[in-house]
């Protein structure tokens, strides 16, 4: 009776879900198997499968002469910074939109809505005459400001579903005792906020650091984040595959490690702001 079951879970079950994650997985490995080969072997025979050719000269090359290290720093500069920014308003505007009632609140939880609801293209545009003429072009604060324009909505959406989750008798029995609003944030709902903040945090550092639209339009030759310097490894008469896919695997790499070190919390967070107190 159970090889029968055994056999229709491998087939029904097991097997379909080893198919999706292969294919999932297939393009990242094949860019992996392309940046460890050499651009003259990828010209003449094409991505190596086996270890004997595989070298980290497309590595090296990136790394050496190129200013790939100079570029992912100013991305770490601007998704830390539109983090920091991110997290500042959204967990204040949590915090007011779910312990006061006041009116227009349902009006402007609504706009932080619709504003998820434009692509980001449209943004770009306005996005570019203000900075313009406030001379903000092609520096980390207005890449850091244009990033929070698609982080804070989202932000402030999870976090005062969190925020609502903690019982407002803990606010009221601080301020019984003395607190005030600012010191029973501090005190008392921050600590309660962790799991979400630190979820809400690495989704807005993840997205700033892949954003690409903004970093292309707003930067230039003084900010250059890694996703526009991959575009620059792209020469005009020729594209060299190798240090292409090295770009894009060093490129990737601080995202991904930063989501493997936080996943726990990153998915647990994400959990609990989603239901609502």
């Amino acid at each position: 009776m159970n090889k029968p079951s055994t056999l229709r879970r491998i087939l029904t079950t097991d097997l379909p879900v080893a198919l999706i994650v292969l294919f999932a997985m297939a393009p990242f490995a094949w860019m992996v198997l392309t940046s460890l080969t050499p651009s003259a072997q990828i010209a003449s025979s094409g991505v190596s499968l086996s270890p004997a050719g595989w070298s980290l000269d497309n590595y090296w090359r990136l790394l050496g002469q190129t200013s790939f290290l100079t570029n992912m720093l100013h991305s770490l500069i601007i998704a830390t910074g539109t983090m920091a920014l991110g997290l500042v308003v959204a967990v204040t505007a949590a915090y007011s939109f779910s312990r006061f009632r006041f009116p227009g609140r349902r009006l402007l939880m609504l706009q932080f809505l619709l504003i998820n609801m434009f692509p980001v293209v449209l943004l770009i545009l306005p996005l570019f005459v203000l900075m313009r003429r406030f001379g903000l072009l092609d520096t980390h604060f207005a890449l850091i400001l244009a990033n929070s324009t698609v982080a804070i909505p989202f932000a402030v959406w999870m976090l005062t579903s969190y925020v609502g989750a903690i019982p407002k008798s803990l606010d009221e029995a601080a301020m019984t005792d003395g607190c005030s609003r600012l010191t029973t944030l501090r005190r008392i709902v921050l600590p309660l906020m962790v799991p979400g903040i630190i979820s809400t945090g690495i989704y807005i550092f993840i997205t700033a650091w892949n954003e690409y639209l903004y970093a292309l339009t707003l930067g230039g030759r003084n900010v250059r984040p890694v996703t526009v310097a991959i575009q620059t490894l792209i020469g005009e008469y020729q594209i060299e595959w190798g240090l292409l896919a090295a770009g894009a695997v060093v490129g990737a790499l601080p995202a991904t490690l930063l989501f493997l070190f936080v996943q726990r919390h990153l998915i647990g967070g994400m959990t609990q702001g989603a239901v609502k107190g």
